[in-house]
């Protein structure tokens, strides 16, 4: 539906009274806000009601709202795991944003199979093992799993085992006392299987017949003068000791619950979070996000709430709260749908419980106040310095720019870079790299129309396509050329030939190749060199000229360096080498007639004939031979 012809007051009333999701448009149609409903009729029509309390991030954005969409579920649960869905998507700038992407590991003991092993997980899946944790921290489980196989000498080879019993030698492990060798039959089943249980037993948090044990070998090997042997169980009983003090008992129940506080600060909020796994704290954790002016504790957490358990792989029996979230109800109903069991939500008022959540929250204040600083500056450097550039230039919205530049050595090989800044930071999934194999020679110009053509192309056909969102079909708000007017009016004519209409931007560099100021609109622009937008854009500059030597460099040092000579057929490696040789550049090449070709070392008469033609008679690489774009 275009924003033209869609009239709110008239939308209103076609709004059905069911559950769903809606999606707020701005001018630009882009999404700015995404929310689920029981009935769409009654709270799409809450946003434009005059009389209503709306608070502050409500009454800002509508002013900005031009149209609306919607999609009827069958039920609010169903909403809900749309918008979770919807909001990861889109981003949209006036929900409440998680700005961390976190992923927490566990320890895994595979006691399906007969000779089990103890390994780092990134994930939970359903099979045969055992899952601990989430823990908060990687090192901290490699620590841990070092640990167990020092005490109980268990395996981590991949091993079919017992299929593969004294197939192959006993691996290293062995021969440094970390592992009993079951692949050579030197422990049974049955022994075996009784130290996984003790593996089991220590994972559980049941450290105190470990330390008795420790603690009575250091003394008899201290006794019987093994000093070696007491040192080492003294180091083990001090590992074991600093796991068991990181997970101190923090209730009477053993049940798994998460404690979740926050803190806030106009535009800042920081949630933290206790893990609490058998009653014991295994790790906690904080999360920032970007909120707007106002909003209320509930509403921020409700969010977090939707945006961190849709992507972590473990839901605890129990969230604890500092205040009642809205979807209480169809919250505890998707998360115990995700868990297979049970979940509720609880906001504890009283005794332990009341204070684990005051903890977590001074946790939270602590973590806010010390940030704060730290906070304002990143912004500045990012998307503070994104709004300088955008006033600079004139323009209303700004937010993912793209940078290009070219790297070759004398012709024979050239690559384009392609780099992302989004919000003032590197999006370094989007970087994308080209080899150049239209172009003939070191034509920095012809290089660049063929990159941005590529490019472009690429994404109009992803667009066309209708296919889930590819790297290419996101366009940037501001093209940002490596150069000036010459580098612009390449960029211009390519989206001038494609009907694309984005801005282009030059980066001129003065005679020491140091950042001047910008080309747009056929005049440069001084920046102030102090500023932040002109160090953003000196590192987008020096980035992009990174990232295209890193790439021309990467090919050089394989000795994958591609030129125009190795799409001449005939041609191999030895025959492009002595040309390389025999002549300072493709255009001399190119110029050399067969008799000259001919007295090239390698050469034959058909050879040199072939050549020759290539360059003369139109058969040099165009569009269909720059189709690979090699992704980093």
């Amino acid at each position: 539906m275009e924003n033209q012809t869609f009239i709110i007051e008239e939308e209103l009333k076609k709004l059905p009274a069911k559950p769903g999701v809606y999606l707020m448009h701005d001018e630009q149609d882009k999404i700015i806000y995404v929310g689920k409903a029981i009935s769409l009729k009654n709270r799409v029509r809450q946003y434009f009601q005059d009389s209503r309390n709306k608070g502050v991030k409500i009454e800002q954005m509508v002013t900005h709202i031009r149209r609306f969409e919607y999609i009827v579920t069958d039920s609010e649960l169903e909403a809900l795991v749309l918008e979770c869905n919807l909001i990861k998507e889109h981003r949209p700038k006036y929900n409440t944003m998680l700005m961390d992407d976190k992923s927490y590991p566990f320890i895994k003991v595979t006691v399906g199979e007969d000779f089990p092993r103890v390994m780092l997980a990134r994930k939970q899946v359903k099979d045969k093992a055992r899952y601990f944790g989430p823990y908060t921290s990687a090192g901290a489980v490699k620590d841990t799993i070092e640990l167990l196989r020092k005490l109980y000498h268990i395996r981590d080879c991949r091993r079919n085992l017992p299929r593969d019993t004294g197939k192959e030698r006993p691996c290293l492990n062995y021969h440094i006392g970390q592992c009993a060798a079951p692949c050579q039959g030197y422990i049974s089943r049955e022994e075996y299987q009784k130290s996984v249980e003790e593996v089991i037993r220590f994972l559980s948090g049941k450290f105190e017949p470990v330390l008795k044990e420790l603690e009575e070998k250091m003394q008899k090997a201290s006794e019987e003068l093994e000093f070696e042997k007491a040192i080492e169980y003294r180091e083990l009983l001090n590992s074991v000791r600093h796991i068991a003090q990181k997970q101190k008992i923090t209730s009477t129940g053993g049940d798994d619950r998460d404690i979740l506080a926050i803190a806030t600060d106009r535009e800042d909020a920081v949630v933290q979070v206790f893990f609490i796994r058998g009653g014991r704290l295994i790790g906690r954790d904080h999360f920032y996000l970007r909120i707007v002016e106002g909003e209320e504790e509930g509403a921020i957490l409700d969010s977090f709430i939707k945006q961190f358990y849709a992507g972590t792989p473990y839901i605890p029996a129990e969230l604890m709260l500092p205040t009642e979230v809205e979807d209480a109800e169809v919250l505890e109903e998707w998360l115990g749908r995700r868990r297979g069991h049970r979940v509720r939500i609880r906001v504890p008022k009283k005794g332990e419980k009341e204070k684990l959540v005051e903890l977590a929250k001074k946790n939270a204040e602590l973590v806010l106040s010390r940030d704060r600083e730290r906070l304002k500056r990143e912004e500045g450097r990012t998307i503070g310095a994104v709004k300088e550039i955008a006033s600079l230039l004139g323009l209303d919205h700004l937010e993912r720019m793209e940078a290009y530049d070219i790297s070759n050595t004398s012709g024979f090989a050239s690559v384009g870079s392609m780099i992302v800044y989004e919000k003032g930071k590197p999006k370094r999934n989007d970087y994308r790299k080209f080899r150049i194999k239209g172009v003939q020679g070191a034509d920095d110009y012809a290089s660049l129309e063929e990159v941005l053509t590529r490019r472009f192309r690429h994404g109009l056909e992803e667009q066309k396509s209708g296919k889930e969102l590819g790297s290419f079909q996101v366009f940037p708000d501001l093209i940002l050329m490596d150069g000036g007017k010459g580098q612009v009016n390449v960029a211009l004519k390519v989206l001038d030939r494609l009907h694309l209409d984005i801005p282009v931007c030059g980066m001129v560099k003065d005679d020491s190749h140091r950042t001047r100021g910008l080309y747009y609109h056929n005049r440069e622009i001084a920046i102030d060199r102090n500023s932040e937008g002109f160090r953003l854009i000196t590192r987008i500059q020096d980035e992009a000229h990174r990232f295209a030597i890193e790439f021309h460099r990467q090919l050089r040092s394989k000795g994958q360096v591609h030129s125009v000579l190795d799409d001449i057929p005939g041609v191999g490696p030895a025959r492009r080498k002595a040309l390389m040789k025999a002549f300072q550049s493709l255009e001399d090449i190119k110029n050399a007639s067969p008799e000259e070709l001919r007295q090239i070392p390698s050469m034959n008469e058909k050879s040199a004939k072939d050549v020759y033609r290539f360059f003369h008679e139109g058969a040099l690489p165009g569009e269909t031979a720059v189709q690979t774009i090699n992704k980093e």
